[in-house]
């Protein structure tokens, strides 16, 4: 494991790449722009890594030596709190829908554009940003027996809390704070990973899939999160 110098504010990235021509690159681009980065280039040392450090960002190789980026990201979930974004030299859907599954908040295919990575690393901790408040009476929504915090970025239901990723609890966030109104997928997109929806990609609808089952929500007759045919999603206000 390779740390590069801190400075205090700096925003810790670790970057889980065993690829090392690759790692040092990107390592030396985001350092260039402001981040403090730690590689780690195996992939059985990686899930302890991510538990040990708690860095604000993870960028996780899909294909690694020893463990690969699938176990680790399901194997850290519960206990890491932060984004975790995926990095895949494969095009097929399936590997992003199940990176998601897994609890992946986003995903970048290889070869990696710096400036794409760059551009989504900084939507995530933004967003991050955005919801992690004061955990003021504001900040939080009430549904009957769902109740949604933005400043913890925490859900609980009938009392008891939610387990949810990252990119759950901002695609839940945004659709409840819009309870009523339906939001489509271009909106979606544009608020929480900041690009343009190309009305193939299924992350969106992975995530909903998710979320229903944790809030309560019936996977096959859904009344909190109804899907609106051809257009997106609409949060019931009084489900």
């Amino acid at each position: 494991m390779e740390a590069s110098v801190d400075s205090p504010g700096m925003e810790h990235v670790l970057i889980i790449e065993d690829d090392e021509r690759l790692a040092e690159l990107t390592r030396d681009y985001l350092v260039a722009n402001g981040f403090r980065v730690t590689l780690e280039a195996d992939g059985a040392r990686g899930a302890q890594c991510i538990l040990d450090l708690q860095p604000d960002l993870v960028i996780l190789d899909l294909m690694l030596s020893g463990e690969d980026g699938l176990s680790i990201c399901r194997r850290v979930r519960a206990d890491y709190p932060g984004p975790i974004l995926m990095l895949t030299a494969r095009t097929d859907d399936m590997d992003q829908v199940l990176g998601l599954e897994m609890g992946a908040d986003d995903y970048v295919a290889k070869p990696v554009q710096p400036r794409v990575l760059l551009a989504r690393m900084r939507a995530l901790l933004r967003r991050k940003s955005e919801t992690s408040g004061n955990g003021n009476v504001e900040d939080r929504l009430f549904f009957r027996d769902l109740e949604i915090d933005s400043g913890t970025r925490e859900a609980w239901l009938g009392g008891e809390r939610i387990d949810l990723t990252s990119a759950e609890f901002d695609l839940l966030w945004l659709l409840a704070s819009h309870a009523g109104r339906v939001l489509t997928r271009e909106e979606i997109f544009a608020q929480l990973r900041g690009i343009k929806y190309d009305g193939q990609d299924r992350s969106i609808d992975v995530r909903v899939s998710r979320i229903r089952p944790k809030i309560g929500d019936d996977p096959h007759h859904p009344h909190r999160i109804k899907t609106v045919r051809s257009k997106g999603y609409l949060f019931v206000r009084d489900a």
